[in-house]
């Protein structure tokens, strides 16, 4: 039968991190991955994390599984974390799920419960995997116009007229914060007219939060999680614990909904307990542990906070720096926009041919569509990819 199987496209990001295995060279630079890196290369384990990890391998006295819906303790936090009351407890329904990228095909599986005609409106451009996962189960997927690629800000009058197309039974998935791949973001008032259009048309909105903390601080990043989901009446969110927490390879994320009233949450809590039973039973529990443990601790929960800013301040460092050697090296404040994105990614604004020079010339190594990882730089290397930049005619 496997006869029938017909080869499937390689993963770009994926296929970037095997070349740039291969390049020999000294010099090259990994702007590709998606992964936060301290200044000496590694993805370090927080220490809140290590300290979370030895206090359960001390206590832990069974290995059992928790609730389909994973443990309810985790839901608490997190929900707390990126809502923080914005609205009641008892509207929310929450399942624990491998990563965000779990939580996002949940989702998209349960939209496709409520609603087979559903279409999901999603930015131009996106994260990749929303469009795969979309493709994979037959959704209709709708592009709405995000990037201007002239400012490399947001195109926010394109932005609006495409999501005043949306209807009653559709779904528009939204940034929470730290847009993935442009760094571009909306502001307040910007989000003020996103939650009006959202209220016109009656689209749900759905919000993928991976970031919470990488951009203007923990409180500052949910702002506009918080302010879509108590001023409509029903929205999604997924949240990912892989890069706030360090813990990528545990798969840690939640997926949440929030209803007009608490008397939809059973059946939207026993419909999310339904679809992880299907797909993978029982998600994972150690880094959900481990979350739910730090969240819950004052001191762990202090430390953890402290770690990450120093993760958030590092981030903004180096994109001054860039925006800095950027404007030495070219006398123009062109790329002046690197400072302004936020979280780990920007969107440089060239061509996949210009890429490809860099990487070919100069051993820089970022995603076709210009979207490097700011996080992959350090203080030493920033100069080393502003002179390519400008060499290589961008």
């Amino acid at each position: 039968m496997f006869e029938t199987l017909k080869q499937q496209p390689a993963d770009k990001i994926l296929a970037l991190m095997q070349l740039y295995k291969e390049d020999p060279r000294d010099t090259k630079i990994d702007l590709g991955v998606g992964v936060y890196k301290d200044a000496t290369g590694l993805t370090p384990v927080m220490r809140a994390i290590k300290a979370a990890e030895h206090q359960l391998w001390e206590t832990q006295d069974s290995k059992v599984y928790t609730g389909l819906a994973g443990d309810p303790a985790f839901g608490d936090a997190m929900i707390d974390l990126v809502l923080a009351g914005a609205v009641p407890r008892a509207n929310i329904a929450a399942a624990a799920t491998p990563g965000g990228t779990g939580a996002c095909r949940q989702t998209f599986e349960l939209i496709q419960m409520a609603n087979p005609d559903a279409r999901v409106f999603v930015s131009n451009p996106t994260w990749p995997n929303h469009i795969s996962m979309l493709g994979y189960l037959g959704v209709e997927v709708v592009h709405y116009r995000y990037f201007d690629e002239e400012t490399c800000g947001v195109d926010f009058d394109g932005l609006i007229a495409d999501l005043k197309t949306a209807k009653k039974g559709d779904v528009v998935l939204l940034h929470g914060c730290c847009h993935n791949p442009t760094g571009a973001n909306l502001n307040s008032a910007e989000w003020d007219e996103v939650i009006k259009v959202l209220l016109e048309t009656g689209a749900t909105p759905m919000i993928d939060i991976a970031y919470q903390g990488f951009g203007e601080g923990l409180d500052e990043d949910a702002a506009a999680t918080r302010k879509v989901a108590a001023a409509v009446p029903e929205c999604i969110i997924a949240a990912s614990c892989s890069k706030n927490f360090g813990i990528y390879r545990e798969r840690t994320g939640l997926l949440m909904v929030v209803s007009a009233n608490a008397g939809a949450q059973a059946l939207n809590q026993g419909t999310l307990a339904y679809l992880n039973r299907q797909n993978f039973s029982f998600p994972p529990d150690h880094g959900a542990r481990l979350v739910t443990m730090i969240l819950n601790d004052p001191a762990l929960r202090a430390d953890w906070q402290t770690e990450l800013e120093v993760v958030r301040q590092s981030m903004l460092g180096l994109r001054s720096q860039l925006a800095a050697e950027l404007q030495r090296f070219s006398g123009s404040d062109r790329f002046g926009f690197l400072a302004q994105h936020r979280g780990m990614f920007s969107r440089l604004g060239t061509s996949p041919e210009m890429v490809e020079k860099l990487r070919v010339e100069h051993g820089i190594y970022m995603v076709g569509d210009s979207r490097m990882n700011i996080a992959g730089l350090n203080a030493q290397t920033v100069p080393i990819l502003a002179k390519a930049i400008v060499d290589a005619g961008i």
